[in-house]
C-alpha cells in the first residue's frame, strides 16, 4: 500500500515539508490543504513591497504546474475542522474526510486583534495577502496612519506608509520597541530610525480605545491623549491557529507542543512553523519560533523524520531573523536574552551601518547587524548555540 502524508496549511512550513519530502525521495502521496484560495505565497513582503507597490506583486512560491510536477495534491479554499489522531484523519469544513499515514499540521498563526470591546472604529490587521490588499488600497489614498504596536509588523507598516508620504505615528506600550528582544542600547538605535524618517514614536503609553468621529478616527491613549488618524493598524503579535484541535487530545499550550523533531503527543502527527511549540534541547522548554527561517528548518526536519533521512538537527539551528525599515536592513543571529555585555564592533555612519555583539558569561551568543549583511552572516559558525535562549 502506498504511504501517504497529509499537510494542513500551505505555509512556509507546510509547503516546505512537501517539497522536502520529495527531495528526500518520498514517493507516496502528498496532499496539501490550504484554507486560502491563493496559490501558496511568501509572507515577509506583505508589510513591505505589497504595501508600497501600485499593484500587489507576485508573491507565489511556485507556479501552479509545480504541484503537478511534484505530484502534490494541492487543495485550496478548504480549512481543517477536526482532527482524529487515533484514526489519523482530518475532517475539512467542506465535510470531506482525509486520512493519511502521517499528518503535518502547519496552520500557522493569525494576527492578534485589537480588543473588540474597545474598538468603535476600523482597525486593520496584517497577516495574509487579503489583509495586505485591503491595507494597500487605503494607504495609497490615506493621509495619516496610527500604528498600535511598535514590533516588527508595526514598524514595517510604518516604514512603508512613510515611504508613500503619509504622516505616521507609532504607539508602543513598552519603554522602547524591541527592548525585550534586543536590549535597551540597540532598541534605542532602532527607535531613532523612526525619527530619521519623520515618524512620530510614542512610547510607554498604552492604547485605551479607538473611536470614530466625523470622518476621522481617534486613538485614545491611557494618559488621555487623542491621536487623530484616518487609518489605524494594529501590530499586536499573533495567536496560533489551534482552535480546531480543541477536541483532538493533542497537547496544546501556546501552540502545539512538540519534541525537537516536530512530533506531537500523538503518534505520526507532526507540527511545524508558527503553530508549533518545539522543544529546545538546551533549555528543556517549549517555544514558538515565529520567523521564516525557523519554519523552513522545522519543515526540513519533519520531512526528513518521516522519510527516514534525518540530516538536519534542531540542536544545530541558530535563530535568525531580518527586517527592512526605512531603507536599512536589520539582521539578528542568536539571541540577546540574558546577555550581560553588548559591544559595538563595527560602525559606518555614512552607510547607517553597525554591528553589535551580545556576550553572556564571556561567550558570544548573539549578533545584530544594520546594513552589514555579509559581516553579520559570518558570525553564524561562531555563536555558542547551547548558551542561546531562543527568543
Amino acid at each position: 500500500m502506498t504511504a501517504s502524508v497529509l499537510i494542513i496549511g500551505a505555509s512556509v512550513a507546510g509547503l516546505g515539508a512537501a517539497n522536502e519530502l520529495r527531495r528526500c525521495g518520498f514517493t507516496g502521496s502528498i496532499t496539501l490543504v490550504e484554507p486560502q484560495t491563493h496559490l501558496p505565497y511568501d509572507r515577509p513582503p506583505l508589510s513591505k513591497a505589497a504595501l508600497q507597490c501600485a499593484t500587489v506583486p507576485d508573491l507565489q512560491f511556485h507556479e501552479r504546474d509545480h504541484y503537478g510536477r511534484m505530484k502534490i495534491d494541492l487543495r485550496l479554499g478548504d480549512a481543517a475542522g477536526r482532527l482524529d489522531p487515533d484514526a489519523r484523519t482530518v475532517v475539512l469544513e467542506s465535510g470531506q474526510r482525509l486520512a493519511a499515514d502521517w499528518i503535518i499540521i502547519a496552520t500557522g498563526a493569525r494576527a492578534r486583534p485589537f480588543p473588540a470591546d474597545n474598538c468603535f472604529g476600523t482597525v486593520h490587521l496584517l497577516r495574509d495577502l487579503d489583509d495586505a490588499t485591503r491595507l494597500r488600497a487605503v494607504l495609497h489614498s490615506g493621509r495619516r496612519l496610527a500604528v498600535i504596536g511598535g514590533g516588527f509588523i508595526g514598524a514595517e507598516v510604518a516604514s512603508s506608509a512613510a515611504g508613500l508620504g503619509l504622516d505616521v505615528v507609532v504607539i508602543e506600550a513598552a519603554k522602547l520597541p524591541f527592548e525585550r528582544v534586543l536590549g535597551a542600547e540597540i532598541a534605542g538605535r532602532l527607535a531613532s530610525l523612526h525619527a530619521w524618517a519623520g515618524v512620530e514614536l510614542l512610547c510607554g503609553v498604552a492604547v485605551d480605545r479607538v473611536e470614530r468621529a466625523d470622518h476621522a478616527q481617534h486613538v485614545v491613549l491611557g494618559d488621555g491623549q487623542h491621536i487623530e488618524a484616518d487609518i489605524v493598524v494594529a501590530g499586536l503579535g499573533s495567536l496560533p491557529n489551534v482552535e480546531w484541535l480543541a477536541t483532538s487530545g493533542l497537547e496544546l499550550s501556546n501552540g502545539i507542543v512538540c519534541d525537537e523533531q516536530g512530533r506531537t503527543s500523538a503518534p505520526d502527527i507532526f507540527a511545524a512553523g508558527d503553530v508549533a511549540e518545539w522543544l529546545d534541547p538546551f533549555t528543556g522548554g517549549h517555544k514558538r519560533h515565529e520567523h521564516w527561517t525557523a519554519a523552513r528548518e522545522q519543515a526540513r526536519i519533519v520531512a526528513q523524520s518521516i522519510s527516514g533521512e534525518v540530516a538536519t538537527s534542531w540542536h544545530d539551528f541558530v535563530p535568525y531573523f531580518w527586517s527592512d525599515l526605512y531603507g536599512v536592513r536589520i539582521q539578528m543571529l542568536g539571541s540577546a536574552v540574558g546577555a550581560s555585555d553588548v559591544r559595538i564592533v563595527h560602525e559606518d555612519h555614512d552607510k547607517r551601518a553597525f554591528i553589535a555583539e551580545y556576550h553572556k558569561a564571556g561567550e558570544l551568543v548573539g549578533v545584530v547587524g544594520c546594513n552589514a549583511g555579509a559581516k553579520t552572516m559570518r558570525y553564524a559558525p561562531r555563536l555558542v548555540r547551547g548558551s542561546v535562549a531562543v527568543g
